[in-house]
């Protein structure tokens, strides 16, 4: 499994989410104000909008689950995989060794 480079580094996330919360007031929605960011920022706005609720989560604005919960939810289903392909290599060896007796 390769890893993914993202197009836009943290800082630049944090700092259009931002952008965003403080400007909302000066546009008639939300989502004008994500769609106007983002063009001056380079971006899709529906990239900016994900970031947005992203961190309405992480901020207990939003339901969902936070970011740090998605880190925890995807290492559980690491070890869950790991696990499973561990038991796999255990039943086939033991049915190897009880074919060998």
């Amino acid at each position: 499994m390769t890893k993914r480079t993202r197009p836009y580094s943290s800082e630049v996330r944090e700092r259009a989410v931002r952008i965003v919360f403080d400007h909302r007031d000066e546009y008639a929605s939300q989502y004008d104000a994500i769609r106007s960011i983002a063009a001056k920022i380079g971006c899709s706005g529906e990239t900016l909008r994900h970031w947005v609720r992203q961190a309405e989560r992480d901020q207990g604005l939003r339901p969902g689950p936070t970011s740090a919960d998605q880190e925890r939810i995807k290492a559980l289903e690491r070890e869950v995989r790991e696990l499973r392909q561990a038991n796999e290599i255990l039943r086939k060896a033991s049915a190897y060794f009880d074919g060998v007796v």
